[in-house]
């Protein structure tokens, strides 16, 4: 598994700025009505229980600032945080109505739920579409849960596929790509709340460096290479 250098630096990412002051309009007037109505026992509880609501928002969106370095359109890295279930021939009848080789990523609540480009080049496809939403793990997930297809043409020419899909938690598929415009390296592709999983659709050809069963960085593992 191969790394490319992280600056260590994590902000908060946009899509959880307005469940950051939602949670934080909430726990003011909680405590409040607490300190001036009810027992202090209580108060001292709503103040333990606000402390942990916060810190978990702030760490479920965090957003770590990664830089990936290595110029080759041919390497592609590693679309989100969580472990690799997935590297199989399989057929892909939605896009290419042919064999691709299939890489999926499952993310835990607990990664980071940012996604990344893979690559550089041109958005051909942008699309959501609405389904279940079944444990992301299972393999029915990439074809009947709800769903967004990203297609990117690489700079080289390849055409390789990017699939977000909501989990049995997760309910909601932020993406911000959009069909005919340009795609680059260190930019997000979207963000999928709470445990989900990205599908990537590959040539067969291309060479993989990840094995079963390994975690990967998003935007700082290179899961393969086009050839």
């Amino acid at each position: 598994m191969t790394k490319t250098k992280q600056r260590k630096r994590t902000g908060l990412h946009r899509e959880g700025r307005r469940m950051l002051l939602i949670v934080i309009l909430i726990v003011f007037i909680l405590n409040i009505t607490a300190y001036f109505y009810w027992p202090h026992w209580i108060l001292a509880t709503l103040l333990a229980i606000s402390a942990v609501a916060l810190v978990f928002v702030v760490y479920f969106f965090r957003d770590p600032v990664r830089v990936f370095t290595i110029d080759d359109p041919n390497y592609l890295v590693a679309p989100a945080d969580g472990k690799v279930v997935v590297i199989e021939p399989v057929m892909e009848n939605e896009y290419f109505h042919e064999e691709r080789l299939q890489v999926s990523i499952f993310m835990s609540p607990f990664n980071v739920h940012a996604n990344w480009y893979p690559c550089e080049g041109t958005i051909l496809v942008s699309e959501h579409q609405a389904g279940n939403h079944k444990a992301a793990w299972l393999p029915k997930s990439s074809t009947e849960n709800e769903r967004s297809l990203v297609v990117i043409r690489t700079k080289n020419k390849a055409v390789i596929a990017v699939r977000q899909i909501a989990g049995a938690m997760a309910r909601r598929i932020v993406t911000y790509a959009r069909a005919g415009k340009e795609c680059h390296r260190n930019s997000h592709l979207g963000f999928i709340k709470l445990g989900s999983r990205v599908d990537l659709y590959l040539p067969l050809n291309t060479e993989m460096f990840v094995e079963m069963g390994e975690n990967v960085r998003g935007n700082q593992t290179i899961i393969a290479k086009l050839h």
